[in-house]
């Protein structure tokens, strides 16, 4: 497969770094120290989880449109830098090109095909200039959830330091060819690519986790098992996820687990420094509109209470604008 990975970062590198070990032809997206390490020394990968760690030659720049018409393309960016991108992959796009965003948060795509009242809102919080549906025909999209950890370490080095799952599904809840196809292709390059007739519920579940786990491990300086580990800052996570599983039940995706269930997916991920907080050690702005906005945008449509979820985000923000990473 011919692949372009938009945003090489982490998660992305990591993900073009094994598609390329299984012979895929990789191009990379990248920009500032880390394309200029992997345009000069390749892209070094160590693998915590696996057999590929190695240095990969592979085709790195900043401009997507060097490297034509792509048969994959992955988007591996931080929410705010998703929406300039989109008109910038146009030259990427074929007829059967499949996008996959493999993105924190409710993505941007979310009521696209998604039957019901809200069938192609755009949320405010993830789209504010309402220009993303229109950049990115979204009938190209595959979604995606992404329970992969990894670091970028060094200019040109990423880490995978845990987890291989990446749950995929249509926008419109079809089993379809292209998606199983594209989940052959992660398989053979070492993920546990998972296909999903509800891939909205994927993303609940997996956001409920963020929304709780992100904010207050930026807050505290937590490590997962950290987090998990102090009573005290459980009480404060468990009301974020009732309140979350609230606003997912609205939807229609009532949750099949419980609060303390989902902390005990979380403590799976051992001593992780999650996302969040390696954005505050390394003074990035921080998702907070795709990973808890968006939470309290649909909870304020549905007319739901989430006070928790609110309290922590303010704090949160404060922190951001004490860092001046607003």
């Amino acid at each position: 497969m011919k692949v372009a990975v938009v945003g090489a970062g982490a998660v992305g590198g990591v993900l073009g770094g094994r598609l390329a070990a299984r012979g895929n032809a990789v191009s990379l997206v990248a920009r500032g120290a880390h394309l200029e390490a992997i345009r000069r020394d390749g892209l070094k990968m160590v693998d915590h989880v696996g057999d590929v760690s190695g240095t990969y030659r592979l085709a790195a720049s900043d401009e997507p449109a060097e490297f034509g018409e792509q048969d994959l393309v992955i988007i591996a960016l931080k929410a705010h830098a998703i929406a300039g991108m989109l008109p910038r992959l146009r030259p990427l796009l074929k007829d059967d090109t499949v996008v996959v965003p493999a993105i924190n948060g409710l993505p941007w795509w979310y009521f696209f095909r998604e039957p019901g009242p809200h069938e192609g809102r755009r949320l405010r919080s993830l789209d504010p200039d309402g220009t993303m549906f229109a950049d990115l025909d979204c009938r190209h999209v595959v979604g995606c959830v992404v329970h992969v950890a990894a670091e970028v370490r060094a200019p040109g080095e990423v880490h995978h330091t845990g987890g291989r799952r990446l749950v995929l599904g249509e926008p419109g809840h079809a089993m379809t060819e292209r998606l199983q196809r594209i989940c052959r292709t992660l398989d053979e390059a070492g993920l546990e690519a998972q296909p999903s007739a509800s891939i909205r519920l994927d993303v609940w579940v997996k956001l409920l986790g963020n929304m709780s786990f992100n904010p207050v491990a930026a807050l505290t300086g937590y490590l997962m098992n950290q987090i998990c580990a102090d009573e005290a800052v459980l009480d404060v996570i468990r009301p974020m996820m009732e309140e979350g599983m609230a606003v997912s039940a609205h939807y229609g995706y009532p949750m099949p687990m419980t609060p303390d269930q989902r902390i005990d997916l979380a403590r799976q991920l051992g001593a992780a420094r999650i996302s969040m907080l390696q954005d505050i050690e390394r003074r990035r702005p921080l998702e907070l509109a795709p990973v808890v906005g968006a939470v309290i945008e649909l909870a304020e449509l549905a007319g739901l209470p989430v006070p928790t979820i609110r309290m922590v985000h303010a704090l949160t923000q404060a922190r951001a604008r004490a860092l001046s990473l607003v």
